[in-house]
């Protein structure tokens, strides 16, 4: 295919932008800081690393657009990616990335369109699950709720609950780790 034009190549890095605004993973990360202080500014940085990788490589497949996006989240994000979400956001940038190829970018900002608007009805939070013993006693120390990620596709965000353990503190556990716990 022919490269893209400049009119052509705004239009795909509003794509790109786009599809990873409204990852529910890139924006749990920026949102609690996973990246450091400069969380936003990382994830601005990987839309246009995203777009350059698409310029500076021909006939991109899937699976190298998922590593190439894993191997950003892991290095500026500390964050693995195993949701099932990945596959989906390379699916659609590579989809993207071959309309404004075809110049069907008429297409590709009705799709942006979509997008913001799905991005404007809400962002991802990651907020704690609270037990119906908690809800009683919201003062109780004895029990901390976390959520989790519950199914094997990682679709569900309510998981199941998991109570705080009664350890002594810093007690080391079976596999090697060393739990630290607050003091009560």
């Amino acid at each position: 295919m022919a490269p893209l034009t400049s009119s052509t190549r705004e239009v795909f890095g509003e794509a790109v932008r786009a599809v990873l605004e409204t990852w529910p993973v890139l924006q749990i990360a920026v949102d609690n800081g996973f990246g450091g202080a400069y969380s936003q500014q990382k994830a601005e940085w990987m839309a246009d690393a995203l777009q350059q990788y698409f310029m500076e490589n021909d006939e991109l497949q899937q699976d190298e657009v998922e590593d190439f996006i894993s191997d950003l989240m892991n290095n500026e994000f500390d964050t693995l990616v195993d949701d099932g979400s990945l596959p989906q956001v390379a699916q659609k940038v590579c989809e993207m990335f071959q309309q404004c190829q075809q110049d069907r970018l008429t297409e590709v900002k009705e799709q942006i369109k979509q997008l913001i608007r799905k991005k404007s009805a809400g962002r991802a939070k990651a907020t704690p699950a609270k037990t119906p013993a908690a809800e009683d006693d919201e003062d109780s120390e004895d029990e901390e709720a976390m959520e989790c990620d519950g199914g094997a596709g990682g679709a569900s965000v309510n998981g199941p609950v998991v109570k705080e353990q009664h350890l002594p503190p810093h007690e080391e556990e079976d596999d090697g780790w060393t739990v630290v716990r607050r003091k009560k």
